[in-house]
């Protein structure tokens, strides 16, 4: 759970209490976005092997979408009277994402872990889109719903290299 952070009053008409759960669960899925892409650039920058190019070009458009999704999410927490908690330290404290490996070098490894934490972030944010939806916030849950999507995407990209490998079930 997020410190108790003070609001600021804004002309917003959602309600208060609407208002707190949806800044609550913005700054929670922020520290995990703000994770997710630190770690797909520290990725991007070390990864080696096949189909290298096309990963770490990939990488950068998933970062991208990333700090497009950390952007909105912040300026959402403070439309509704709410701080943005983006610090390195908040992150740290709060992202659900495991520490990710500086150890590993090829290309399916980085997937591998990326995969993971994409998987997490997203299956997060799918929650985030009920939780917002229950308190009565359907903007913020729409932003929710845009941001699964975008991740959603990029799993489906990362997984396919995977995929690949594994074979069908």
């Amino acid at each position: 759970m997020m410190s108790k952070i003070n609001h600021y009053h804004t002309s917003n008409n959602t309600p208060d209490n609407t208002k707190a759960v949806s800044i609550e669960t913005l700054n929670a899925r922020l520290a995990d976005l703000i994770d997710l892409a630190l770690v797909t650039k520290q990725a991007h920058w070390n990864l080696k092997g096949v189909n290298f190019i096309g990963v770490h070009e990939m990488l950068d458009g998933f970062r991208g979408g990333l700090d497009g999704f950390v952007d909105t999410a912040a300026e959402r927490a403070v439309q509704l009277g709410g701080v943005a908690l983006g610090t390195v330290q908040n992150v740290q404290k709060h992202t659900n994402c495991a520490p990710y490996p500086t150890d590993i070098y090829t290309v399916i490894d980085h997937v591998k872990a990326l995969a993971e934490r994409y998987a997490v972030v997203a299956n997060k944010i799918r929650e985030a889109i009920k939780v917002t939806a229950e308190a009565g916030d359907e903007d913020t849950s729409d932003i929710f719903t845009e941001i699964s999507r975008g991740l959603d995407k990029n799993l489906w990209f990362l997984e396919a290299h995977l995929q690949a490998e594994a074979g069908p079930r």
